[in-house]
């Protein structure tokens, strides 16, 4: 029941919040949030965002790339499994996971284990906005 409910709010959030997204307040709550242990530098090595914290992976880019790929982290199984598998993440799979890692990773990987991060308390707007920003630190695609 609880991985329906995850799913449900998940879909929910997939639709286009982007555009509405408040990328200060995004850059604010990513400081506050998940610059503990997260950072963002970018492939010439300029800190975009985030404390030089280590404990998690350089965010740059990271939905764009499959999930547990930064060369050099100790990833959990479930993020080997999400790798070997070529999972991205989207917008409703960021919300999802940061509502429950370990239930959203089981659930797309079909494993089961633990994840390397705790939940996160976000409310919607800052998941939105976390999200438009992660986004907007990313390079811009080509085509």
């Amino acid at each position: 029941m609880n991985r329906l409910v995850a799913t449900l709010f998940a879909g929910m959030l997939a639709t286009p919040v982007i555009a509405e997204a408040d990328l200060e307040a995004g850059g604010k709550s990513f400081d506050r949030k998940c610059a503990i242990c997260h950072q963002v530098i970018n492939d010439e090595g300029e800190q975009l965002a985030g404390k030089r914290a280590q404990n998690g992976p350089n965010l740059y880019n990271v939905f764009n790339r499959p999930l547990g790929s930064v060369e050099g982290f100790r990833y959990s199984k479930l993020l080997q499994a999400a790798n070997e598998q070529g999972i991205v993440m989207d917008e409703a799979g960021f919300a999802a996971y940061t509502a429950n890692p370990t239930e959203w990773l089981e659930e797309v990987t079909g494993g089961d284990g633990r994840g390397n991060m705790q939940r996160v308390r976000l409310n919607e707007e800052e998941i939105a906005n976390i999200y438009a920003f992660l986004v907007s630190l990313a390079p811009a695609e080509d085509g």
